[in-house]
């Protein structure tokens, strides 16, 4: 018997700083129920039901750093399954911010928010699995990948994309 696939949609955006070596990340100390409390994470959210990928990128951002997108590239998609302690789906679509007008909020209801050097990202606390795609997010080929990381609660299983 098989069972429908009904992920939870959503976009994740990593903002670049103007020189490019930076990249802006909320600590999620905001709110102590939060399944991602204490990690660090990009920007983004749920996609609603009225809107495409991209204006459910460029509504998150402006809502959660108080900046206009005016430029960014889909880098990839990734299938989260079995992932946090309600062992939720996930379909998540991942932009490259890399062009922004205003200047970004230093915190919103999740947490603060920081800029790290994109050289240093592997001492900031954050989802193992996050490690897997992130050098995905931001290398030159210019090829979206699409991966799959299924997890265990908080723990990643394993992974693997393609790139085409």
């Amino acid at each position: 018997m098989s069972v429908n696939y009904c992920p939870i949609v959503a976009t994740l955006g990593y903002i670049l700083s103007p020189d490019r070596k930076r990249v802006l990340l909320v600590h999620r100390v905001g709110r102590k129920e939060d399944e991602q409390y204490g990690k660090y994470n990009g920007l983004g959210g749920h996609m609603e039901k009225d809107e495409d990928v991209a204006h459910c990128m460029t509504r998150e951002i402006k809502e959660e750093a108080g900046i206009k997108i005016t430029s960014m590239q889909l880098r990839g998609t990734i299938n989260w399954t079995g992932f946090g302690k309600n062992y939720d789906s996930w379909l998540a679509f991942v932009f490259l911010i890399d062009g922004f007008t205003g200047t970004p909020f230093t915190e919103n209801e999740e947490g603060p928010l920081t800029w790290h050097r994109l050289d240093e990202l592997d001492s900031v606390p954050m989802y193992a699995g996050d490690r897997y795609f992130l050098p995905l997010v931001f290398d030159l080929d210019p090829h979206i990948f699409h991966a799959y990381i299924p997890y265990d609660n908080e723990t990643p299983l394993g992974w693997h994309y393609t790139r085409i």
